[in-house]
C-alpha cells in the first residue's frame, strides 16, 4: 500500500465541562485538525503548552474518543472498537512513547516482568525460548547489554536514560508501524538527550516505522522530521516538509517561534519578534483566528473568519488570511 500509514481529516476533540454552570460548554482541545504521516516518515507536532498536541495523540492512539471528524490509519477508517481483539489489533501497530520516564513504569515490577507484558498480551512468544530470545534481543536493541543486568532490576535502580530505553524497548517489541512519542526527551538531562534522539532515528531506519514526534521545541523538531505540523491553540496553523516550512514560512506564529530559537549558524535579521497579548479561551472560542489576539500582523478579517488550512503547493498548507 502507498498511502499514508496516518491520515486526520477535520478532527475535534471538545471536552464538556462539569457542572450546572458550565451547561452547555465545551473546551475546543482539538479543531479542525488534518495532516497525513506517510510510511517510513517522521512528523514533528510541535506548539507550546497547552496547544493540544498530547490531546491529539490521545485520539489517536484511542484513549480519547474523537467528537467529529475522521481518522485512517493504513488506508481504512479508524472506528470505535467494539471488542478487546480490535482494540489489541490497532494498538499493536500504533504504540506510544510517554514524556515521563519515570510515571510511566511500574516501580514495583522487574524490567523482566515490564518487558514480558507486550509479548504476552500481543501473543508474540509461544515458548518459554521465544520469550527470553525476544526479551534479550528488544534491550540489545536499544542499547541495554548485558540484558541479565537489566531484567532483573527495578525502575528505581535505573537512570532516567535507561528507563526511557526501557520504555522505547517495550513500544517496539510488539512491532508497530506508528510510533507515537511525546515529548520522549523533555524530561532527560541534556546530556543525554541527544543520545536517545539518535537512537529513535536509527531505530526508525532499522524497523521501517513511522513516527508522530511531539514536542515543543522547533530545533528538536527539525532534527527528528521529515515533515512539521505547528500547532496552536487546538488548531494546525502551517504544515508540510519540515526543511520547505523552516525555509518559506508564511504563519506568523511560526515565525515567531522560528525568530526565538534561529538554528546554528543562522542570524537573526532585523528586530526580534515578539509574542505578545493574551492565550485564547478554548472554552467556546471567539470567532476569528486564534491567534489574532496575539498576532503582530493581525487584520480585521482574523477577527470575523476562521482562516481554513490553505494547500500552497508542495504539500505546504497553512492557515491565515495573509498567506
Amino acid at each position: 500500500m502507498n498511502g499514508p500509514i496516518l491520515e486526520l481529516d477535520s478532527v475535534c476533540k471538545r471536552f464538556r465541562l462539569p457542572g450546572l454552570r458550565n451547561a452547555g460548554k465545551s473546551v475546543h482541545a482539538m479543531e479542525d485538525v488534518s495532516f497525513a504521516i506517510g510510511r517510513g516518515r517522521s512528523l514533528a507536532l510541535v506548539g507550546e503548552s497547552g496547544s493540544g498536541k498530547t490531546t491529539t495523540a490521545a485520539v489517536i492512539c484511542g484513549m480519547y474518543e474523537r467528537t467529529s471528524g475522521e481518522i485512517r490509519f493504513d488506508g481504512a477508517p479508524v472506528k470505535p472498537f467494539r471488542s478487546r481483539a480490535e482494540s489489541l489489533a490497532y494498538k499493536k501497530n500504533v504504540q506510544m512513547i510517554f514524556q515521563d520516564p519515570f510515571g510511566s513504569l511500574n516501580p514495583t515490577h522487574t524490567i523482566r516482568s515490564i518487558l514480558e507484558r507486550p509479548f504476552l498480551i500481543h501473543g508474540l512468544a509461544r515458548t518459554k525460548g521465544e520469550l527470553e530470545a525476544g526479551l534479550r534481543d528488544i534491550l540489545e536493541l536499544v542499547g541495554l547489554t548485558p540484558p541479565e543486568d537489566f531484567l532483573r532490576r527495578f525502575p528505581h535502580e535505573l537512570s532516567g536514560g535507561q528507563r526511557q530505553r526501557i520504555n522505547i524497548a517495550r513500544t517496539f517489541a510488539v512491532q508497530p508501524k506508528l510510533i507515537l512519542a511525546d515529548e520522549p526527551t523533555s524530561m532527560l538531562d541534556v546530556s543525554i538527550r541527544m543520545g536517545i534522539m539518535n537512537m529513535m532515528l536509527d531505530l526508525k531506519e532499522k524497523r521501517q516505522v513511522s513516527y508522530l514526534y511531539i514536542t515543543h521545541d522547533l530545533a528538536g523538531a527539525r532534527y527528528m522530521s521529515t515533515d512539521l505540523a505547528v500547532m496552536y491553540a487546538g488548531m494546525i496553523m502551517e504544515t508540510g516538509p519540515t526543511e520547505e516550512v523552516i525555509a518559506r514560512t508564511l504563519h506568523p506564529y511560526v515565525a515567531l517561534l522560528k525568530a526565538s530559537a534561529p538554528a546554528p549558524g543562522e542570524k537573526r535579521e532585523g528586530e526580534a519578534l515578539r509574542l505578545e497579548g493574551e492565550l485564547p479561551s478554548l472554552v467556546d472560542p471567539p470567532p476569528g483566528c486564534r491567534f489574532k489576539s496575539r498576532c503582530p500582523v493581525a487584520v480585521p478579517a482574523c477577527s470575523s473568519s476562521v482562516p481554513q488550512l490553505r494547500d500552497l503547493g508542495e504539500g505546504h498548507r497553512v492557515r491565515c488570511h495573509l498567506a
